[in-house]
């Protein structure tokens, strides 16, 4: 099945809209996704993937308007250095609003990533934005296809959405602050 038409499915979005889990073909990797604002789904998607507490998960958006839900203002700058990345890229940003502890772990920072498809977009905005680390118990390298996935975690997911076989990466992560400035935690 081509991707757009994973992303284009009115199942994926009832079964998040309704705080369950999916593990999905992302714009990276395959993920296990879950609504970001409920704090419910974001400790079962640590418990399932045995994540370390500690550390925060990549939030999927579906536009940059989206940040002002997390108390971030993006200045002039960090949006038009968020603009020059054409490829997978996660911002870290601060997020000192102790409401969202839950989801930055005490770090105070947030990392969010706009995936470029437009139909993972359309998808994110029906849905509101989606934590999505990758499809792995914390340690072991991320599910290339969804054998591997349900392998890994079995029923303890709500659905499986089979994109084949994906051989994609990580997306680069870059610390971006007020001024523009970057630092690169991982290429």
């Amino acid at each position: 099945m081509e991707q757009s038409n994973l992303w284009n499915n009115k199942g994926i979005i009832e079964i998040l809209n309704n705080n369950k889990v999916v593990v999905m073909p992302t714009d990276t990797l395959y993920g296990i996704l879950g609504k970001a604002f409920y704090t419910s789904v974001v400790n079962r998607i640590y418990v399932i993937r045995k994540r370390s507490p500690e550390k925060p998960c990549i939030i999927l958006i579906g536009n940059l308007g989206e940040l002002i839900k997390f108390s971030i203002n993006l200045s002039k700058e960090q949006e038009k250095e968020i603009r020059k990345y054409t490829e997978p890229t996660s911002f870290v940003l601060d997020c000192p609003d102790e409401k969202f502890t839950y989801l930055h772990r005490g770090t105070q920072t947030l990392a969010f990533r706009l995936p470029t498809q437009k139909d993972l977009q359309d998808l994110l905005k029906q849905t509101g934005p989606l934590i999505a680390p990758s499809a792995n118990p914390e340690g072991l390298s991320p599910a290339k296809n969804i054998t591997e996935a349900q392998k890994y975690f079995g029923n303890a997911v709500d659905l499986y959405i089979d994109g084949g076989e994906i051989q994609g990466k990580a997306s680069k992560i870059i610390k971006l602050n007020k001024d523009g400035s970057v630092e690169i935690l991982r290429n």
